[in-house]
């Protein structure tokens, strides 16, 4: 039945979990992870039929990406998830049912939100929408998760603050860039407490909230990611301790750094699709070189990732 589906049964933990919590004088956080979607592609009716392959649109990629291309770009592309998803008839079977089981946490968190204000804690509750990576779904040739093209490390990311302070950016967007990272000193903040920058990298979102005035924000946002459990490492013949990857993005130009190899890069103002790699063009050597300096500045700067 679909109330016995992951989605709905997550919801209603986390109502169980607020209840409690409401008879605790001390401020609580609850971190929701749905898990869909996600494998296996099942979603419950009426979820499984609301979409079909008329609703399934055409897949970011191009032929000139499989034309020489970066050996761990390559090596992806030839991983199992990724020869499926290249293949038009997986797509239009799987996207219909991932659409639904979006659609089911559409209308779950509705219910959530409807129970926040039934509870009186709607004006009291910041709430915080967003994902811990996005999905290739065959954009790129690829499937699930595996590089750094924006259909992967670009993900929502919704802020609703109750406070006053707040209504300056209600409704508003932030293009500036933001981490995942972040998150943690925002609540560290919303609670009254104080970031310890030695224990915590990221910066509180709470100033682009209430539209204070940043100053210098941030001028590169990073990713990381160990490939060494995946078949790609075996399909180019790397060692576990050299499948690292390390993105570092301006805004404009993202550049992915495959230690041993050749950097990927990428200009996301004349090309947003991020359909060609300027990884090994001479013409744009200077990009290239800023844009590492920037991460090995980080990579020395940061305990734990020199």
């Amino acid at each position: 039945a679909e109330e016995d589906s992951e989605t709905p049964y997550m919801t209603r933990r986390a109502m169980d979990f607020i209840r409690e919590a409401k008879g605790d004088p001390r401020p609580w956080c609850l971190h929701l992870s749905y898990i869909k979607p996600h494998w296996p592609y099942v979603a419950p009716a009426p979820y499984n039929d609301m979409y079909g392959r008329q609703h399934v649109i055409r897949a970011v990629r191009s032929e000139a990406e499989r034309d020489n291309p970066h050996p761990v770009f390559a090596a992806f592309m030839e991983q199992r998830v990724g020869r499926n998803f290249s293949k038009d008839e997986v797509r239009e079977a799987v996207i219909p049912a991932y659409m639904g089981l979006i659609k089911q946490i559409d209308d779950q968190l509705g219910l959530l939100f409807r129970f926040l204000e039934d509870e009186g804690l709607a004006e009291s509750t910041m709430i915080v929408f967003t994902s811990d990576h996005g999905d290739y779904l065959g954009d790129h040739w690829l499937g699930e998760k595996d590089l750094f093209h924006d259909c992967s490390a670009k993900v929502p990311l919704l802020v609703y603050d109750p406070a006053p302070a707040a209504d300056a950016t209600r409704g508003t967007a932030c293009d500036l860039l933001v981490e995942a990272i972040d998150l943690a000193p925002t609540f560290v903040e919303f609670f009254g407490g104080k970031v310890k920058r030695n224990v915590m990298e990221g910066r509180s979102l709470l100033p682009l909230l209430y539209g204070y005035e940043t100053g210098e924000w941030r001028s590169y946002a990073f990713s990381e990611y160990d490939y060494s459990m995946l078949e790609a490492r075996r399909l180019i013949n790397r060692g576990v301790s050299e499948c690292r990857l390390f993105m570092v993005c301006d805004g404009r130009w993202k550049l992915i750094h495959a230690p041993g190899l050749r950097p990927m890069l990428y200009d996301l103002d004349a090309d947003p699709d991020e359909l060609v790699d300027r990884g090994g063009d001479p013409a744009f050597e200077a990009e290239r070189a800023r844009l590492m300096k920037a991460e090995l500045n980080r990579i020395v700067e940061t305990p734990g990732l020199s």
